[in-house]
């Protein structure tokens, strides 16, 4: 039991490294290159000069969603982390849903709520604040126009679902 253990661990960390673009150099690498490594992506935008964007979320527990810009030259541009305070900035209130999707990518399903008395949908994104703490980063839909009405941020430890003992690994 050990052994599978530790074998599970191995495969873990592995993927964990694959997934975050070990490797991959803008200027460098092509479309090709970043769908071996990072793999298929969860969503993808077409732009109209040909330009790719292609959203790759880590999931409930991780603490990084990966944003890839492909060049309609299919090279890589650059890859950026979006689970970051600049990137929650840049959400607006009176955004639509595919605004907020462009700029974090997917939230995790299992953490979508409606509220039906304020008719308020809430996706949820876990990421690690600048202390090293897990946070979770909310953005509230008027569930009726689809727009956003504001964003709300929260350490895990303020919502009791961490002790002092938990933090981010980097």
């Amino acid at each position: 039991m050990k052994h599978l253990t530790m074998i599970l661990a191995v495969l873990l960390l592995a993927g964990c490294a694959a997934y975050s673009s070990n490797g991959l150099k803008p200027g460098e690498a092509r479309l090709e290159d970043v769908l071996r490594v990072m793999g298929q992506p969860a969503m993808r935008w077409q732009e109209s000069d040909g330009a790719l964007q292609l959203a790759y979320p880590r999931g409930q527990t991780g603490v990084h969603s990966y944003m890839a810009f492909i060049g309609a030259d299919g090279g890589l541009q650059r890859i950026e982390n979006v689970m970051e305070r600049s990137a929650f900035a840049r959400i607006q209130a009176g955004m639509n849903k595919e605004q907020v999707l462009r700029i974090l990518g997917p939230s995790w399903p299992g953490w979508t709520v409606y509220f039906k008395a304020r008719d308020e949908l809430v996706w949820e994104w876990r990421y690690c604040d600048e202390w090293n703490e897990p946070a979770r980063f909310d953005v509230l839909f008027d569930a009726s126009t689809e727009k956003v009405r504001s964003t709300l941020s929260q350490t895990e430890s303020q919502m009791g679902l961490c002790d002092q003992s938990c933090w981010c690994s980097r």
